[in-house]
């Protein structure tokens, strides 16, 4: 029988997990029952009951319509102080007039504990700051509209003068400090924050604006749609975010976030529009969120080597949980600017759809030897027409010097302060269909070759009509196709019922493995 886990709650919302084995949809559909009453009926694992009432009791139940099994759970919602419309501070809503003025005074004047609404209607703004112990909700109709003109976003330093070097990182660009655009919400060390709703949050970017010459920096970096720094105890959920100029949310040194039930749309052709990019976080918990995106849907990141040298703080104890990956780049990533460190990593019951890659860590010479990736376990993943499913890259060829022979050199050059290391990799009960280019690609550096890579009950299955592409993002490399597993410079290899149909390789190429267990 499911079990159902009570995943997160506000004065208005209560969202649940289903645990039954199945990745992101309920094996059939169910009822949802809200104390006793029929409130319709649901087909994913992870939801969220919403226009609930502050501080009330609530008996949530669904039953399994195929099997009839009945699953229960009571919870709570929390206490709210204070209810602020953005209308009576004057915000008008028709899509228009700037109404960034009524809203941030809206924010401003919430008591701690109280909720600021939005009821339906087009509120066209420049970039919000966020106060701590206040939720905001966006309701039914909702939108949150970036106004377009950049002259007139506020433009947050790299650092500033401060006595602690963690305060004085302010402004982020590609994990360096740098001077960036506010986003359109920005929240600076705030404590205790939901952001939720059925509304939407629209970058409205497009070609024109933000994505036109998007490597180029015009007054300041682009900014995110959310940009989180030195937050704590944050909450987005059951949210759509769409359109971002760049990453869409983007928590940076902040720890205790949940990412729940979003909804995370680019366009697959928006120049760096990764979905969610936690940098030098703690205790990060994304459960039941969609992604289609331009670039990486979730990238896991901790900074490149200058910052590092000063902040050497990792992301560490993320939890990623019953979401859906369509069109990214890559669906999980890890790097390339991990300086600081990515460890204890969990994703588990997702599906990836036409995304490039599937489970992807990527890194470099110059990341440093505090740029250490451990512990990462992959479990319970169905991936489909996914080009490449499972990558290590050690040698990605990105920033100014990414091709250059100190980066791209397959000689085994001397181990130093700028040496990156790849520790253990566990994956598990994955099955892809239609793959297209090759079913792994994983090549570690010569000199600190990877620690451990466990692969167990893994099924690849290529599309007998896949076309040639590149495997991964290193130089020199050539286009596959239908190619099994390329596997080079790891320590300790273990294989476990792992099974490759249709391809047109040999199932693997093994190279400079020093162990190897086959089962």
């Amino acid at each position: 029988m499911a079990k159902l886990s009570v995943i997160s709650t506000t004065s208005r919302t209560i969202s649940i997990e289903i645990d039954n084995g199945e990745s992101y949809c309920t094996d059939s559909e169910c009822i949802l029952y809200v104390n006793s009453i029929n409130a319709g009926t649901i087909d994913k694992n992870v939801f969220t009951i919403k226009n609930l009432d502050p501080d009330k009791e609530y008996c949530l139940s669904i039953k399994n319509i195929a099997t009839g099994e009945v699953a229960e759970v009571v919870s709570r919602t929390k206490p709210e102080t204070a209810y602020i419309n953005v209308r009576d501070f004057g915000a008008n809503g028709d899509g228009k007039r700037i109404d960034t003025f009524s809203i941030q005074a809206a924010i401003m004047s919430c008591p701690d504990g109280g909720r600021v609404f939005f009821p339906e209607g087009i509120y066209l703004t420049y970039p919000l700051f966020l106060k701590s112990n206040i939720t905001l909700e966006l309701g039914k109709g909702a939108v949150l509209l970036g106004a377009k003109e950049r002259e007139m976003y506020p433009i947050l330093p790299g650092e500033i003068d401060c006595k602690k070097i963690e305060d004085s990182y302010l402004g982020s660009w590609e994990g360096e400090a740098k001077e960036i655009f506010a986003s359109l919400i920005t929240g600076i060390g705030v404590e205790n924050v939901n952001i939720i709703g059925e509304g939407t949050i629209d970058g409205n970017s497009s070609f024109d604006t933000w994505w036109h010459d998007a490597k180029v920096k015009r007054i300041a970096w682009r900014p995110r749609t959310i940009f989180l720094n030195k937050c704590k105890n944050v909450l987005i959920e059951g949210i759509t975010i769409k359109n971002s100029p760049s990453w869409t949310i983007h928590p940076l040194l902040s720890q205790n976030l949940k990412f729940i039930n979003l909804n995370i749309e680019n366009p697959k052709d928006a120049p760096n529009t990764d979905g969610l990019d936690p940098e030098s976080c703690k205790d990060v918990v994304i459960l039941g969120t969609r992604f289609s995106v331009g670039d990486d849907c979730i990238a896991i990141k901790s900074g490149k080597l200058a910052t590092s040298r000063k902040l050497p703080v990792p992301s560490e104890n993320l939890y990623i949980r019953n979401c859906l990956m369509e069109y990214g780049h890559g669906a999980v990533v890890i790097g390339s600017e991990m300086s600081g460190g990515v460890k204890n990593v969990h994703v588990d019951r997702c599906v990836f759809r036409k995304t490039d890659r599937g489970i992807r860590i990527k890194t470099r010479r110059g990341r440093g030897s505090t740029g250490i990736i451990d512990e990462i376990h992959a479990s319970n993943i169905k991936m489909d027409k996914v080009l490449t499913p499972l990558t290590i890259n050690s040698f990605y060829f990105c920033d100014a010097d990414g091709k250059t022979e100190y980066v791209w050199s397959k000689e085994k050059l001397p181990v130093d302060d700028r040496t990156p290391y790849i520790g253990n990799i566990y994956l598990k009960d994955i099955t892809c269909n239609d793959t297209q280019v090759a079913a792994g690609y994983m090549y570690g550096l010569p000199e600190r070759k990877i620690e451990k890579v466990t692969m167990e009950n893994i099924y690849i299955k290529f599309d007998l009509n896949a076309k040639p592409d590149y495997p991964e993002m290193l130089s020199f490399v050539d286009e596959m196709c239908r190619n099994g597993f390329y596997l080079n410079n790891i320590k300790k290899l273990k294989l476990k019922n792992v099974i490759v149909e249709n391809a047109s390789t040999e199932p693997f190429i093994k190279l400079n493995i020093d162990e190897e267990y086959v089962e």
